[in-house]
């Protein structure tokens, strides 16, 4: 599916081992499409990582005492069971 998007030339430069190992796998014709999907790979995982950044700190431990009575797995997999239980209780006899 060709990107219909509106597009702008850039001038890269790159160590030419790199390029030789691109060309080896897409071809030079497929340079800018596969430059263009590892830089919007690279951006997602800097939005993530930015994001991470941001929220550090944002969870406190004694805002949560009900995770410090069991920790947080027990807490978890008792809360997946009472809704396994109440997903249960609500499906009629005979359906699945």
């Amino acid at each position: 599916m060709a990107d219909t998007k509106s597009r702008a030339k850039a001038h890269i430069v790159m160590p030419e081992e790199l390029l030789r190992e691109i060309d080896r796998f897409v071809g030079k014709r497929k340079r800018s499409q596969f430059v263009a999907a590892a830089a919007r790979k690279e951006l997602q995982r800097l939005r993530l990582e930015h994001a991470l950044a941001e929220a550090a700190g944002a969870w406190k431990d004694e805002e949560h005492p009900e995770l410090a009575k069991v920790g947080t797995e027990r807490w978890v997999r008792d809360l997946r069971t009472l809704d396994e239980s109440r997903t249960a209780s609500k499906k009629k006899p005979g359906r699945s």
